[in-house]
């Protein structure tokens, strides 16, 4: 019985993935490409298996931790950088042998360049990022429905020019598709580097949730003894709340490699009251899978939310513009009637120009026509210029910002909307808006809830 409702449980979560990628792809994508909220289709942020980030800096044991997991050697580990490579590692199921193995190794330039996998985005870094990026797959049954990102350490003194990528802009990247994102420390540089603390404090926050990345503190055989682990723990924390901005500093797993119960021969008796901890660390990376769909739900309301309070305020503009046309109809209007009558009375009280009544009106209304025509061609782009110029000085009040959600979202529409109204000078389709704006909205009344309804009821299946 339990394994029948663990296939059913699967094939249904498979079936509601396919559900939001189809949603995805139909009604957002093509208004996110549009208007610039993404270089590729959403769809292929999230058509994938899966993705754990692992960052931290170098020496602290990244490589190790996936060594591992996967029972086998397959990352280069060392105290000095010995990987400047971002390496996907993934499983193959083409094989049935049970002996670990690699089955496939990919260069980046054929990774970044195949729709199978959701890195497309990442090639506008260049030649010298692909050549730091590849994939392994090996036969291991971990990596089925799940896939590992290995990452350079960072470092403290390094800038774009030394790379030759933009590393925070890849690991951004990497971060927005990833469901976990683990960031090892040693105790030896405990969150003192300079790029870690700009990932923490700057591309973190604004490419992932908080709930997606977890704090590891690893090697933590390398402390000599309890009180040491406990200083070296308190560092961590105080230069946490440094980098993160943030008083409430989550859960720092501990953990250290198996292989070490001892650091200079000395016995660490105190390891052994923190293997909990290495087993908690093991399970959420492999429930990765699990939260997959969760994550999946939040990327389309999040995107749905954002678009749609771009494309709100696309529509307020055009209100706004509206409105302004109408006034300069107005007072143009006004003028052409003030300058009309102006001409009827002098026609009238002039004893040299004397017409019948007929032709004094009809002259006073040609003449109010007149002035209303050359009104409008001279006057009426300078008048749109100039209301153009002003609402791109005042975009936070084209639309309520009285709420933290509608503030958050509002910091990815705004730029892109100011960005979109600069290029077309203020000029477009409210009729295409307008079915934009229902399209979304209903993505987000209808389709997302319809979504997280199904995973209540996929949470009731017992397994």
């Amino acid at each position: 019985m339990g394994n029948r409702n663990l296939e059913y449980k699967e094939n249904y979560i498979e079936s509601l993935r396919e559900e939001l990628v189809d949603m995805v792809a139909e009604k957002l994508s093509p208004i996110a490409l549009e208007y610039g909220f993404s270089d590729v289709p959403l769809e292929t942020n999230i058509k994938w298996k899966p993705v754990v980030l692992v960052l931290g800096n170098y020496s602290s044991g990244k490589s190790t931790l996936i060594n591992e997991l996967l029972g086998a050697e397959l990352q280069t580990t060392g105290q000095a950088p010995t990987d400047d490579s971002f390496t996907v590692i993934t499983g193959s199921e083409s094989t049935g042998d049970t002996d670990f193995r690699i089955i496939e190794e990919r260069e980046g330039q054929s990774l970044l360049n195949d729709p199978q996998y959701p890195f497309e985005s990442l090639k506008k870094h260049g030649q010298r990022f692909a050549a730091h990026f590849r994939l392994k797959k090996v036969n291991s049954p971990i990596l089925n429905h799940l896939a590992i990102i290995d990452t350079p350490g960072m470092l403290d003194s390094v800038s774009e020019h030394d790379r030759g990528y933009d590393y925070q802009e890849v690991i951004g990247g990497l971060a927005h598709l990833a469901d976990l994102v683990l960031i090892l420390f040693d105790p030896h540089k405990a969150g003192t580097v300079k790029e870690a603390y700009t990932s923490l404090r700057e591309t973190l926050p604004a490419k992932t949730f908080e709930d997606r990345v977890v704090f590891v503190l690893n090697r933590i055989d390398e402390c000599s003894n309890l009180s040491d682990l406990l200083k070296v723990y308190g560092t961590l924390c105080w230069n946490l709340s440094q980098m993160t901005g943030r008083k409430d500093i989550p859960q720092i797993k501990l953990t250290y490699s198996q292989n070490s119960r001892t650091h200079h021969g000395q016995d660490l008796e105190f390891l052994k009251y923190l293997d909990n901890q290495r087993d908690e660390l093991k399970n959420a990376i492999l429930k990765a899978p699990e939260h997959r769909l969760d994550h999946l739900a939040s990327f389309v309301e999040t995107k749905a939310a954002q678009i749609n309070h771009f494309l709100e305020a696309l529509l307020a503009y055009n209100k706004k513009s509206v409105k302004a046309k109408f006034r300069f109809l107005a007072i143009g209007a006004l003028i052409s009637l003030i300058v009309g009558g102006s001409a009827y009375l002098t026609l009238l009280n002039s004893v040299e120009f004397a017409f019948s009544t007929e032709i004094d009106i009809g002259i006073a209304v040609g003449s109010g026509l007149v002035f209303f025509f050359l009104w409008w061609s001279l006057f009426s782009s300078v008048s749109h210029r100039g209301f153009h110029r002003s609402q791109l000085k005042s975009l936070d009040q084209l639309t309520p910002l009285q709420t933290q959600s509608r503030k958050d979202t509002w910091q990815v529409a705004g730029p892109l909307l100011k960005e979109n109204l600069m290029r077309n000078g203020g000029k477009f389709s409210a009729k295409v808006v307008r079915a934009q704006h229902k399209t979304t909205l209903h993505v987000i009344t209808k389709g997302s809830k319809d979504i997280r309804l199904a995973q209540a009821e996929l949470g009731k299946v017992k397994i």
